[in-house]
């Protein structure tokens, strides 16, 4: 891919519009890109980001909910969205003739959904639902129990699904409020890839967007300094015990995310990682274990996650502290390290072969980063990382952090 093949505006008001040409192929990703999620939302509002991406779906002064759910698949396309801490994406894919299309769809829920009472009542109960569901999975659940654990007292640590009793708190004019205060020109990053010329996505999508009315952002409440350094049990009669531990991470905007990637691969991202081959190849102790990083504008975790037999609890969280204090005293072999990068390198060439991942990228980089970050630039940039920007990288996560402990499962 050239760097010529990405284009992108500014239009006066606040609004980016970004495409990526990816000759070969005849679909288009796009996705509208909302730079709101559930670290925005004030006491009250808990859970009414994901809410409102559910309604969006739900009609139209223009379409029904059934319109907008045959509206694309009547063409072979896609479309869908989601909801996390920081952001908000509706997206679609669609042959290239279908753009057209794609985009009406896509704007007319934005700016033309009606949130009629009887829409926000069946889909409160829909959401709730979906919350009973993850809370019905340990192995899901236990990642907001951590998140809660390390943040207690800021959004970053609140779910983004919210809780059936602030589900009940939502009403219209929550939902209205709060797409006034963040749904601003400023926030709002579109991105396509695929079979496309900029200057005719420009064309669809200009006289729908320059209308709006530029606002002021409203201000990003801070993420804290550090982690709570707690340990949480959450009682539950499950067969195994769910295990998160981790320590501060880096913020999205770190240059040492390049060495992390690395890390994060050697420690648990794949089979051939020292969690997979400790815990469950030699002692059995798991299926399912890893290692994960978040990282946010301001703020970073990194964490390690098993399930396990109640009785290999403490056998397990153990080994996640052992291979901390290895990384930090012994470092990493030239063989693991030359393997991972490999993995990693290997990863980033077969996810930009997908339109969807490639519009990802450049709607998250440019919503949280403000810049456009090519795919050849990161794997140049995980080329350059030396095993002693590993080992440094490691001091700074695993040696006199705090650590947070989350746990889920049967009293012991």
């Amino acid at each position: 891919m050239r760097q010529e093949s990405i284009q992108s505006i500014e239009l006066s008001n606040g609004v980016r519009i970004l495409t990526e040409k990816v000759p070969g192929i005849r679909s288009v990703a796009l996705g509208i890109w909302i730079g709101s999620g559930s670290r925005m939302e004030i006491s009250g509002e808990e859970g009414v980001s994901h809410f409102i991406e559910h309604l969006m779906f739900k009609g139209t002064k223009r379409r029904t909910a059934r319109d907008i759910a045959e509206s694309l698949d009547a063409v072979g396309g896609q479309l869908n969205a989601f909801t996390a801490k920081e952001m908000t994406c509706y997206y679609a894919r669609v042959m290239d003739e279908h753009l057209p299309l794609a985009v009406d769809v896509l704007t007319d829920m934005l700016f033309n959904s009606t949130f009629e009472k009887k829409a926000l009542d069946k889909e409160r109960g829909v959401v709730k639902e979906e919350i009973s569901m993850y809370e019905d999975t340990p192995d899901e659940l236990i990642h907001d129990v951590f998140m809660a654990t390390a943040w207690p007292d800021n959004p970053l640590g609140k779910p983004v699904l919210g809780t059936i009793q602030s589900l009940d708190e939502i009403d219209r004019n929550v939902v209205k409020n709060y797409i006034e205060r963040q749904y601003v020109p400023e926030k709002i990053v579109i991105a396509a890839a695929g079979c496309l010329e900029h200057e005719a996505v420009q064309t669809l999508l200009r006289p729908i967007f320059e209308t709006l009315t530029k606002r002021s952002q409203p201000a990003l409440h801070p993420a804290p300094a550090g982690l709570s350094g707690m340990t949480k049990k959450l009682t539950k009669p499950t067969g195994q015990m769910q295990i998160c531990l981790g320590t501060q991470g880096i913020s999205i905007a770190d240059e040492r995310n390049y060495p992390l990637y690395i890390l994060n691969n050697i420690l648990g991202g794949g089979l051939s990682s020292r969690l997979v081959q400790s815990i469950r190849e030699e002692r059995g102790l798991a299926y399912s274990v890893y290692s994960f990083n978040n990282s946010f504008k301001d703020a970073g975790i990194f964490a390690f996650y098993a399930g396990t037999a109640p009785s290999a609890a403490g056998q397990v969280i153990e080994l996640f502290q052992k291979e901390m204090d290895n990384l930090c005293s012994q470092g990493v072999t030239q063989a693991e390290f030359d393997r991972a990068k490999a993995q990693v390198r290997g990863s980033l060439y077969m996810g930009i072969e997908s339109v969807s991942n490639r519009m990802n990228r450049l709607g998250r980089n440019m919503l949280l980063l403000d810049k456009i970050i090519p795919p050849e630039e990161t794997i140049r940039k995980v080329e350059n990382v030396c095993i002693e920007d590993i080992q440094k990288l490691a001091a700074y996560l695993f040696h006199n952090q705090p650590h947070v402990l989350a746990t889920i499962g049967p009293e012991m």
